[in-house]
């Protein structure tokens, strides 16, 4: 049987950066309907490649190739008014983070209805119906009361299937992905890579899914390729890639896939003391007070109760908007609960004087989702990892540098970043200095709110091995909240599994990963795609139980 005729042809394609090769004369193809998933750490190039097919790259960036050709037609030869027309209708791209790429100040029914006006020859009444029944098809209920409303009246995962719509809408021929689930909880992950992929087999649409997540990718994708530094390293079917990877760097970034750590010592833990424990918490959240009306009541966090004992990480775990970083703020101090009790090592902080408030508060760090927007930037690493030492009486400004040189040497960062600001450092690098300010003063406890969430595969398993590490030298306290089931297992001792503000399951780590007992714990590893390591060095993913 005869190859069908590439939808897509690129070849020697090369991107340049300030006279700087940054894109290295890759070439590919591919077929109608195809699925092709282009992978690799950030700074491989793979979205600036995938982004100069309809030339959306920042100003100072330029594309060069041998050939694009896209269902017939060369792309590098259309003027510009010709590239609007090809954009949306014949090429879509669904962006990383809908919330930047949605226009903040228009409703979504206004934004969804721009490239009908631009594409089609619909009429008002035709178009509205139109998106109405796209936004449904999205699974976005009483779509006709959703045109209306501004991205920011939306969940990340609603704004992700608004952004899907807005692209379907137009059924382009070829759709690109950029890390279209990376932010997403693993059970919004799977609703939206779904229904994407749904929907585009229903249209005859191909896909390049830019990601860097190989477990995702090998569930959807039917080919892969590799880039390393602007190279296309390697590129196969993804069953063939995975069970004999050739490339060296491919082999890394399989290593890198989360491994569960071996079993605690359960009885070590057991006996431990308890750093924290809450008791019959409640947290509400009142709405907007009406004419006439009382307030509306939200319970975000309803009757939980869990310690954490010395040396011991547990893992708070749930979708969005199930209440575990409401619980992160309420132990931090950022909030207080309706009812129940915070206790800090057997005294409850409720009732505790300003001395044990202020013990509480020095024991209690936190480690921040992203570290960009909680390191000032206007202040060097040095200053940023000195602040909190600034408070103690005893140590003078030789032991408050000392310190600050320790402990980034303990976060593997040498003094070279001293006189660096937040901007000039990679997100990993970021990470480890956010990890840094939240050790510099040996504290009881940390809160590690998704710290890994938006890191490569690499980078995010060198900071779980890092924290780790941390804590078998610090015995600290670790509340490590997430909806990365993948990394839970490579760092969590116990597991606590929260839906709707409920803690519905908890147990050892080992115990709830191999036999969850509530439905939602066993859907939200139903959704987890895992690669299985095989006897000869491969990979296979794993079957997912129905």
């Amino acid at each position: 049987m005869n190859n069908p005729t590439p939808l897509l042809q690129v070849t020697n394609l090369r991107v340049n950066a300030a006279e700087r090769e940054v894109v290295k004369g890759i070439s590919f193809s591919l077929a109608p309907r195809e699925v092709l998933a282009v992978v690799g750490e950030s700074g491989s190039g793979k979205t600036l490649a995938m982004r100069s097919l309809i030339k959306l790259l920042p100003t100072g960036i330029t594309s060069l190739a041998d050939s694009l050709i896209f269902d017939g037609q060369d792309l590098q030869q259309l003027d510009q008014e010709q590239l609007r027309s090809l954009r949306g209708a014949g090429i879509g791209m669904v962006f990383q983070e809908p919330m930047t790429s949605l226009n903040p100040a228009m409703t979504i029914g206004r934004q969804l209805d721009e490239g009908l006006v631009l594409h089609t020859q619909l009429t008002e009444r035709e178009r509205r119906g139109k998106i109405i029944a796209m936004l449904e098809r999205v699974g976005l209920t009483d779509a006709a009361s959703l045109l209306g409303r501004f991205p920011h009246e939306f969940s990340g995962g609603m704004r992700q299937r608004v952004m899907i719509a807005a692209v379907m809408l137009l059924e382009p021929k070829l759709i690109i992905a950029d890390e279209p689930t990376t932010a997403l909880d693993v059970l919004v992950q799977h609703e939206v890579m779904e229904l994407m992929l749904s929907l585009t087999a229903e249209k005859g649409s191909a896909v390049i899914l830019i990601s860097h997540d190989l477990s995702m990718v090998a569930r959807y994708a039917s080919r892969i390729m590799v880039m390393e530094q602007g190279e296309l390293v390697e590129q196969n079917s993804s069953q063939r890639l995975l069970a004999a990877p050739q490339h060296p760097y491919t082999r890394r970034l399989l290593e890198a896939l989360p491994v569960r750590q071996t079993a605690p010592d359960r009885q070590r833990l057991l006996t431990a003391e308890s750093v924290i424990a809450l008791t019959d918490v409640e947290i509400n959240y009142s709405g907007h007070k009406r004419w006439f009306r009382p307030a509306s009541v939200t319970k975000a966090v309803q009757g939980v109760s869990f310690n954490v004992r010395a040396g011991e990480t547990v893992a708070l775990v749930g979708a969005s908007g199930s209440g575990k970083t409401t619980i992160g703020k309420l132990i931090a101090g950022m909030l207080k609960a309706s009812s129940g009790t915070l206790a800090f090592r057997g005294h409850l902080v409720s009732n505790a004087d300003k001395k044990l408030l202020a013990t509480w508060r020095r024991e209690c760090q936190m480690i921040q989702q992203d570290p960009f927007s909680s390191l000032d930037p206007r202040m060097f690493i040095a200053q940023i990892l000195e602040e909190p030492l600034l408070l103690v009486d005893t140590m003078n400004r030789r032991a408050r540098e000392q310190r600050v040189r320790e402990v980034l040497d303990e976060v593997g960062l040498g003094e070279m970043f001293l006189t660096r600001y937040p901007h000039q450092l990679s997100g990993g690098q970021r990470q480890r200095v956010a990890i840094a300010r939240a050790i510099i003063r040996h504290p009881a406890f940390i809160i590690a709110d998704e710290p890994t969430s938006a890191l490569d595969m690499t980078v995010q398993k060198q900071i779980l091995q890092l924290l780790k590490r941390l804590q078998n030298h610090y015995g600290f306290a670790c509340l490590f909240i997430t909806h990365d089931l993948g990394a839970v297992e490579q760092v969590a001792d116990r597991i606590l599994v929260m839906e709707k503000g409920v803690l519905v399951e908890s147990g050892w780590s080992d115990d709830v990963l191999d036999n969850p007992r509530h439905p939602y714990t066993q859907r939200l590893l139903r959704c987890l795609p895992i690669l299985k390591p095989l006897d000869h060095g491969g990979y296979q993913l794993q079957q997912q139980p129905a």
